[in-house]
């Protein structure tokens, strides 16, 4: 099951413990944040963070290698949620919009950057980028995933994203040689399928 919240807007959430075990959306976003444990490291931020469940895992399975986690999203409904839900002594949440120019004087930034299945929800990708790595510190980790799909300006059949980007516009953002990545990686993540 998934929530709207509408104060700030409709917008789609995942909240785990108002959903099948088995819901394969479920399935695909905490497979995520596992793929994510390894790399999450020192001061942490965990932008378009929903519901926080997410957060918490980071929290919770990495205390031993993060300074900080902080959980982000536009939404302020899904923050509050957030803060009454999940806690950790490590773990912060707080409302704020990743295109904002001004976010970073009020987060600061961060040493791994976690923006899971976000992308697609803005209308300029590249300027979404772009922000990220203004909030990322030099030899940091930026973790992105998203749905592949028709391009960059192409409506799709989801109602809540502005297009999806094919396979080579997204690896594209990536392999421009004006950004700071000194190595870049890409990982699939196979839908899953559950049989009785």
């Amino acid at each position: 099951m998934t929530l709207e919240f509408t104060r700030t807007g409709l917008l789609r959430r995942v909240i785990p413990d108002r959903m099948k075990p088995d819901n394969m959306l479920l399935l695909e976003h905490l497979a995520r944040y596992y793929f994510a444990f390894p790399y999450a490291s020192g001061r942490v931020l965990d932008i378009a963070c929903g519901t926080g469940y997410g957060t918490k895992m980071i929290a919770k399975g990495r205390k031993k290698s993060i300074t900080s986690i902080t959980g982000v999203d536009i939404n302020v409904d899904t923050i509050e949620y957030a803060r009454k839900t999940y806690f950790h002594p490590l773990l912060s949440f707080t409302a704020g919009n990743a295109l904002d120019p001004s976010l970073r004087d009020e987060i600061g930034t961060f040493d791994t950057i976690i923006s899971f299945e976000t992308i697609e929800h803005v209308p300029n990708d590249r300027q979404f980028l772009k922000s990220l790595i203004n909030l990322l510190n030099p030899g940091g980790t930026l973790l992105i995933s998203t749905s592949f799909g028709e391009g960059r300006g192409i409506p799709c059949g989801s109602p809540f994203h502005y297009h999806q980007l094919t396979e080579d516009e997204f690896e594209a953002l990536f392999t421009n040689p004006d950004l700071p990545f000194s190595t870049v990686d890409f990982y699939f993540q196979q839908g899953g399928c559950l049989s009785y």
